[in-house]
């Protein structure tokens, strides 16, 4: 028994050396533990801005790559708009081709069938070009296909005045009455007697010239057709 509790207390020192020994090993551990969380922790957060790095550029690329893509279908869009708006400006204006037109004929509105106005321009560029037997031809055309067309005095005086130049001045002195009978009311009535006085001049009929100018004057005396008629009757004393 007393060597028994003469061992206790080199046991009681055993075993507190041996839990210091312990603690100071589970604080070691504890520190290499902190340590190497730590450690990790770094290295994770390094690796964790690399990849936020990498996924930000990533990001700038695509962008750029759909800023691209924008910017051709915008350019696409504005050129498919532009195409689409100078169709219609060109398929209305063929459409107007086809569509009567409103214009100023002999100081009147009217409206003109565009076949209607193609035949009238062409008829009268032949006599501006001197084509007076082609003239006669095309107004008399005109006349059977529009005899209720605006251009219709104009036809039937500029026929008479084809056949002046040609120097049939019994023929184009009957056109000239027949704007004077058919169209009594038009601005060119007074040109029509103007050229039946000037083809009764060429014709030595005097009287009948001078009978037609007078009329000319006291009925449009301040036409030019009439100043051009009192010179007429002047040169005919």
């Amino acid at each position: 028994m007393l060597a028994a509790v003469a061992c206790l207390p080199m046991t009681a020192r055993a075993s507190l050396f041996n839990d210091d020994e312990a603690r100071k090993a589970i604080f070691d551990m504890r520190g290499k533990i902190n340590s190497l969380q730590k450690e990790m922790s770094d290295k994770s957060d390094k690796s964790s801005m690399l990849r936020l790095s990498d996924q930000n550029e990533q990001l700038r690329r695509e962008i750029a790559v759909l800023r691209g893509q924008i910017e051709v279908l915008g350019n696409e869009l504005s050129h498919a708009q532009q195409r689409q708006k100078d169709f219609y400006i060109d398929l209305d204006s063929r459409l107007r081709k086809f569509e009567p037109q409103q214009i100023t004929i002999d100081s009147k509105e009217t409206t003109v069938d565009p076949n209607e106005q193609k035949a009238y321009d062409a008829a009268l560029s032949l006599f501006k070009n001197g084509d007076y037997k082609g003239v006669g031809a095309a107004f008399s055309s005109f006349l059977k296909r529009y005899p209720q067309s605006s251009y219709a005095p104009s036809a039937q005086y500029w026929t008479g005045n084809a056949l002046y130049a040609q120097g049939d001045y019994k023929g184009a002195i009957k056109a000239q009455q027949a704007v004077i009978e058919k169209y009594p009311g038009n601005p060119k009535v007074a040109d029509a007697m103007l050229n039946i006085g000037s083809a009764y001049i060429e014709l030595k009929k005097k009287p009948e010239a001078k009978k037609t100018l007078d009329a000319l004057i006291a009925r449009y005396p301040e036409s030019p057709a009439a100043q051009a008629a009192r010179k007429k009757l002047a040169a005919l004393k």
